[in-house]
């Protein structure tokens, strides 16, 4: 059977965040004839198996926290029974095809085609999806954007898999360093998973600023998280029953740990070979990620690339989504320089506590500014919360604010405490608008807060 022929004026790989809010603004608001393809459900990666289930799982794990912290405030609280780990995890997955559903509202909304199926280019401006019913549709289009997500070894799992767990691990090797690493075990540890964590160096997050690392890393250790530092997994064994024995090397030499659980959470690599990407000329780099301007635009006229498959170093879902709309608006609605500009972009991770980053790292600011032109502000101080514990169970709220030049204009943010995650997205506002320290000073401070410290740091 032929083929099915159809022609667009754009043409989006991925249904993930960036790639929708694209194809929604090119369509809705320029009326540009819009077909949108994804091979998995709608909403990709963050959606699907990141930032969505993750937040609420990690609401789980904080609701558990706030149990065990009843006492200190007086409150006599019992547990008949265990984390229900299976009622929680099928209110989680209904919440999310709850999503899948209103992101296909949405795309009818605004009159995008969409179908669900695995797109293969075939020369620079056709490429043909093949259907779950294995009909194939070649699609011409004037402009492709590639904003397909990266998948994630064969005896562990991926952060995919972990919400697939059917069960709660009741021992778990997390094997990784970054966001995902440290969420993961933060949110296995306090729903009461014994937690066993795999990390190169001596600090985890080290992309971050050095007080968020080692504070952090500490804050892990005084929670009871078992940090294996400078460590590395060289092979794993299946013992049978669901038992795995992780063989790593580290500071005591060569070791084995046996384990009901292992999550693998050491980066993803771009998977483009499905696409056939090699016949449009769409250059890469060493890491197989496409490679892009400040535009989104790459190599080749007609095709952009956005969100984690590019270089541009942020996988971040709102990235994604602000890069994807300011695509539309350059390439439909005649907006000549729409961009997004990659600088000073808030991020939070959730850990325990949460940390929120803005800007540079001091180390980063010393080396592009010179020693003699930063002044670093820190607070560290006991958030009031913890006011009722004992000295023993009070967590750690440390800020600090990268100032630059005779101004001192805050070029880098980085918190860690309760709230964090909130407190960075009004401080974010401030500081992509080019705040100083004066400007952080002349703010009356809300009494009584763990925000105020920000603006009353001498």
């Amino acid at each position: 059977m032929a083929p099915i022929k159809k022609e667009c004026d754009y043409l989006v790989l991925g249904g993930g965040s960036g790639g929708l809010a694209s194809a929604r603004k090119a369509s809705g608001m320029f009326g540009a004839k819009t077909i949108a393809v994804e091979v998995k459900r709608l909403g990709g990666t963050c959606v699907n198996v990141g930032c969505v289930p993750k937040k609420v799982t990690w609401y789980a794990a904080s609701v558990a926290e706030t149990i065990k912290d009843a006492k200190n405030y007086g409150f006599s609280v019992e547990q008949t029974a265990p984390f229900d780990w299976p009622t929680f995890t099928k209110k989680r997955a209904d919440y999310v095809k709850k999503l899948n559903g209103i992101y296909e509202k949405n795309l009818k909304n605004d009159k995008v085609d969409w179908y669900h199926g695995l797109a293969q280019f075939i020369d620079p401006h056709t490429v043909k999806i093949t259907l779950d019913d294995n009909t194939e549709i070649d699609i011409v289009a004037k402009n492709i954007l590639i904003a397909v997500d990266t998948p994630g070894a064969e005896l562990g799992y991926t952060s995919d898999g972990f919400f697939e767990l059917a069960t709660q691990p009741k021992k778990v090797a997390v094997v990784g360093a970054g966001y995902i690493a440290v969420e993961m075990a933060g949110m296995f540890h306090a729903l009461g998973t014994e937690t066993h964590l795999f990390i190169r160096h001596d600090t985890f997050l080290r992309t971050f600023d050095p007080m968020i690392q080692e504070k952090v890393t500490a804050e892990y250790e005084r929670l009871g998280v078992h940090i294996h530092k400078s460590s590395s997994v060289t092979k794993v064994e299946d013992l049978g029953e669901g038992i795995k024995k992780v063989h790593y090397s580290g500071k005591n030499g060569e070791e084995t740990l046996e384990v009901d659980s292992l999550l693998w959470a050491i980066g993803r690599s771009p998977e483009l070979e499905k696409l056939n990407l090699q016949v449009t000329g769409v250059k890469q780099n060493e890491k197989g990620h496409i490679i892009v301007d400040g535009y989104q635009n790459t190599n080749v006229d007609h095709i952009f690339s956005l969100g984690d498959v590019c270089n541009q170093g942020f996988e971040l879902t709102p990235v994604a989504i602000a890069a994807g709309r300011r695509l539309s608006e350059r390439i439909f609605g005649g907006i000549k320089d729409a961009r997004l500009v990659y600088e000073n972009i808030p991020s939070v991770v959730f850990a325990h506590p949460t940390i929120g980053s803005i800007g540079m790292t001091e180390p980063a600011a010393r080396e592009h500014y010179g020693d003699e032109n930063i002044k670093v502000y820190q607070s560290n101080f006991t958030a009031m919360y913890y006011s009722m514990f004992e000295q023993e169970d009070k967590g750690p709220t440390s800020y600090k604010l990268v100032c630059a030049g005779k101004d001192e204009k805050v070029v880098g943010m980085h918190i860690m405490g309760l709230g964090s995650d909130e407190i960075m997205q009004g401080f974010g506002v401030a500081i992509k608008m080019g705040a100083t320290k004066a400007d952080f000073d002349r703010c009356v401070a809300i009494h009584p807060t763990s925000s105020e410290e920000l603006v009353t740091m001498k």
